[in-house]
């Protein structure tokens, strides 16, 4: 029976390159002239840290790094950019982005009913952060990935794993 899977995920190399040429952007830009600000990316909890003075410098950081995810063919619906702003030593602030991997289970509950609604004849079926779409014909999984493909679901999704 053929099958194929909807994931999240983001590449991390890519994303480490698009956060290194967003460092040396905002390094050579002259309103960050003696200016002490940081972005650092941490591989094991996928969270972007940025340290900076102030929130027009902040804003800046976080534009600069959405700009060189979209010129890296990354999707910067991938960044939960709500995080929340401390203020650290001095008059230095600082804000965690997380990057979203997988799909959370909101997401995945309206992706199961879409397809559902969609009256095509598949069965889908969600396993852990993912979700697992099976059908008869490969025909039916090609109209479930353009009617998914439609839709915004609040982050990139991918399609993987098509087998007969």
């Amino acid at each position: 029976m053929p099958t194929f899977d909807i994931v999240s995920k983001i590449d991390g190399q890519t994303l480490d390159n698009a956060i290194n040429i967003a460092k040396k952007e905002i390094l050579n830009r002259y309103d960050f002239n003696d200016s002490k600000s940081t972005i650092d990316l941490d591989k094991k909890t996928n969270t972007i840290t940025v340290v900076t003075e102030n929130d027009m410098r902040l804003k800046a950081i976080s534009d600069s790094i959405i700009s060189r995810m979209v010129k890296q063919q990354l999707d910067p619906k991938a960044l939960d950019l709500d995080g929340n702003v401390q203020s650290v030593s001095g008059n230095m602030l600082r804000k965690e982005i997380k990057i979203k991997e997988g799909i959370d289970k909101e997401a995945a509950k309206k992706i199961v009913k879409k397809i559902k609604d969609s009256g095509l004849k598949v069965q889908a079926s969600i396993m852990e952060d993912q979700v697992r779409v099976q059908a008869k014909k490969i025909d039916d999984l090609q109209a479930v990935i353009s009617l998914c493909r439609k839709d915004d679901f609040g982050q990139p999704l991918q399609y993987i794993n098509m087998r007969d």
